[in-house]
């Protein structure tokens, strides 16, 4: 039907006056998408940027050596380089004044825990691109103040219902229990995540009763290709975290060719085998950025989050049920008496 033809279709029904006025609330033409429906910004939504402040563009919060435990340090930081090299190599230089801004006043200002984050990654290679990956994120959180920690698969044994009190599986069951998020990255292996990611997965209970361990945490995820960008092992990792109800976040990294992306092991640039800066470097610091600003808000509600009707019924069934059990009993053990 042409414009003309809809024109006086119009002004037959709403009548000449009426379609003047709303006529002219239409739009200019110059102001309507040009290209059909695909670039119409009608629908958007309205929002305002946060100002970023100056103050707080290149700020640090990683915790410092005298204030961290040693242990830890040792064992679950693998990612941390020399100070002269973490002072000014490219994650120092992010401006991240949003997410600073958020960690100083509402977590270090009133002196609460820091986030703690379980990094977990899916490949057992001397040279594992998901492992680099995993690094480079954890350097990011770090910077923003987050307390994190870089779980070792190696030695984790194939899931069973035997080992289960194997010094690994309690690790990583301590540090799930331990953390607020978690960080997955996992390679993409025959078109999903690899087993050695899954497998560490799968020694985490699914549930205690009803609630699952994980409940309430946020996740961000991540993968590395060894060809050309793909999206299955982040897609896979989506439903797992969705299955163990964890909150997900929107964004997620994916690098293509992953063994172009980094620098040799030995380059003396920034210590090697660093993420070399790219469009895919950059959306791995918006995925950390945004990982951080939705724990900081969702953390104090972790418990709300886990509170459902169901469950509330279940109890209240189940409450019902022992009642009335010790009712029987406590008349039983009456006329056992007489």
């Amino acid at each position: 039907m042409s414009s003309t033809v809809s024109r006086k279709i119009l002004t037959n029904t709403l009548g000449p006056a009426t379609w003047r006025s709303f006529s002219q609330a239409l739009p200019s033409v110059r102001d309507r998408p040009s290209m059909g429906d695909l670039n119409n910004t009608a629908a958007v939504r309205e929002h305002l940027r946060p100002v970023a402040d100056p103050a707080y563009h290149f700020r640090s919060y990683a915790i410092p050596p005298s204030d961290d435990d040693p242990a830890v340090r040792e064992r679950y930081r693998p990612f941390l380089l020399d100070k002269d090299i973490s002072d000014s190599d490219w994650v120092a230089t992010l401006e991240l004044a949003t997410a600073a801004k958020m960690v100083e006043t509402e977590i270090l200002a009133q002196q609460k825990d820091r986030l703690r984050i379980l990094v977990l990654y899916g490949s057992l290679r001397t040279r594992s691109y998901s492992k680099l990956l995993a690094y480079e994120a954890s350097r990011i959180l770090f910077r923003l103040g987050c307390d994190v920690r870089v779980y070792d698969p190696s030695g984790l044994p194939v899931k069973d219902d035997q080992q289960h009190d194997h010094p690994k599986v309690q690790e990583l069951r301590e540090l799930s229990k331990w953390s607020d998020g978690h960080l997955w990255v996992s390679p993409e292996q025959h078109g999903t995540l690899t087993g050695v990611f899954k497998n560490q997965i799968d020694w985490v209970p699914l549930s205690t009763g009803s609630v699952r361990p994980t409940q309430g945490r946020t996740l961000a995820i991540a993968q590395v290709n060894g060809g050309s960008q793909s999206f299955n092992a982040v897609n896979s990792l989506r439903i797992l975290g969705r299955w163990m109800r964890m909150f997900t976040i929107p964004n997620q990294s994916s690098i293509p060719k992953a063994w172009t992306h980094f620098t040799d092991a030995d380059d003396p640039v920034d210590g090697g085998s660093r993420l070399k800066p790219s469009s895919n470097r950059d959306r791995l610091v918006d995925c950390m950025e945004e990982f951080v600003k939705y724990t900081i808000v969702m953390r104090p509600h972790f418990d709300l989050f886990g509170d459902r009707f169901s469950e509330r019924e279940e109890k209240k069934e189940k409450e019902k049920k022992d009642a009335a059990q010790a009712s029987v009993e406590a008349v039983a053990q009456i006329l056992k008496s007489m």
